[in-house]
């Protein structure tokens, strides 16, 4: 069975809630090539996100992730399989993804491009400003409202996408390594940004990295993936409370669950190199 994205309504009367907000079951994804074989992305992947949890995927160059976000953001359709989302607020939009290219308009200025999501869904224009103005001053981009992004540094423009995102009130986010191109430092910056919002807000997170150190810090859970074809090989418990900050760092067992997840990707991703060399 094959199926696009899918959102559910929410249930109604005595019907207990769906603890799942996504659920990708048996999804395959395969690039067609002209007359050469057939290149598989993605192979029978089973996944479930709870509601309000913070999910990693983390795995070798190539192995799938971002196919992955991308079939969960309807950009894609799956070969084979079904991807469930449950939708429970239909004022709401059900995802809003933000990548890591800077993918702002570089014609609107810092407030227009942080605005498009509510001028799109026909929110009124003056508490589309004030929404957006919270959160530009949330993201601590306050005086650079007029500013147009070829202005702006690399992690100015991230903070502009990550606005744009969190001011429609998105159910889901869909966050495909939106920190890679940053210095390490803005990086840790965003984040413990990052962290705050999701705690304040209580959103679910489908977030994509290779970078297990941020993927310990953010997560509730790690799923692992194989090297292409991308399967599931390994989920994650993160057995550390919340709130953090980045002193988590510190904790010895911090480390040992690093080392832990990179002895269990080390040979994929050598495999992955030796075979792009």
């Amino acid at each position: 069975m094959t199926e696009a994205v899918r959102s559910e309504s929410p249930p109604t009367g005595d019907v207990a809630p769906i603890a799942d907000k996504i659920r990708v079951e048996g999804v395959s994804y395969r690039y067609r090539r002209r007359g050469r074989e057939d290149v598989v992305a993605l192979d029978d992947v089973d996944l479930t996100v709870a509601r309000g949890e913070f999910l990693s995927v983390a795995g070798p160059s190539g192995c799938g992730k971002s196919t992955l976000l991308r079939v969960l953001a309807g950009l894609q359709k799956p070969t084979d399989g079904v991807v469930r989302i449950h939708h429970e607020h239909r004022d709401r939009p059900l995802v809003a993804p933000v990548f890591q290219e800077y993918s702002i308009f570089p014609w609107r200025t810092v407030e227009a491009n942080v605005r498009l999501g509510l001028d799109a869904a026909g929110v009124d224009r003056a508490e589309a400003r004030r929404r957006s103005q919270e959160w530009i001053e949330r993201v601590g981009l306050a005086g650079f409202e007029k500013v147009l992004p070829g202005n702006l540094s690399g992690g100015m423009k991230q903070r502009v996408a990550l606005a744009r995102a969190f001011v429609v009130e998105p159910e889901i986010l869909l966050m495909d390594e939106p920190f890679a191109a940053l210095d390490a430092q803005l990086r840790k910056v965003l984040q413990e940004e990052l962290l705050a919002i999701v705690r304040e807000h209580n959103h679910t997170v489908f977030f994509v990295t290779h970078n297990l150190d941020e993927a310990i810090l953010l997560s509730d859970r790690i799923a692992l993936m194989s090297a292409r074809p991308g399967r599931v090989r390994r989920i994650v418990d993160v057995p550390f409370a919340r709130p953090r900050t980045a002193r988590l760092r510190k904790d010895p067992e911090f480390g040992r669950l690093e080392e832990d997840l990179w002895a269990d990707l080390k040979d994929d991703v050598e495999t992955m190199e030796e075979a792009v060399r």
